[in-house]
């Protein structure tokens, strides 16, 4: 099923806030810490498009990775976009929680990974 311009901006709004509509594509940019993190981005991106056999367009850069679905078949926003959208940013975004054994990448320039949004 294709998704309307209002029908995608309103499930983006409820579901994947940090992701607009532009183009007729669905987009994110994470902002990373510098080239390594890019690398590593780019290629947490890339496992779970393949895992998940649909695969987005993406801008990389020094410290930034830009996200782009579309379903090419259908030529149009689909579920298929939503869902992959949703893993790629649970996966991306993710941090141990505070009270785990996990500590989380220290507060320090030198060590930072991605540029988080609360």
């Amino acid at each position: 099923m294709a998704y309307t311009d209002a029908e995608i901006t309103a499930r983006l709004a409820a579901e994947l806030p940090h992701w607009r509509l532009e183009d007729g594509w669905i987009r994110r940019t994470y902002k990373t810490a510098g080239w390594k993190s890019t690398l590593m981005l780019v290629s947490t991106i890339g496992h779970v498009a393949e895992a998940a056999w649909h695969h987005p367009d993406l801008a990389v850069s020094y410290a930034f990775v830009i996200v782009k679905l579309k379903t090419h078949d259908a030529k149009a926003i689909t579920d298929k976009d939503f869902a992959l959208a949703a893993q790629i940013e649970a996966v991306v975004t993710w941090r141990p929680p505070k009270d785990g054994c996990l500590e989380g990448t220290p507060d320090d320039p030198r060590l930072r990974y991605l540029r988080y949004e609360s």
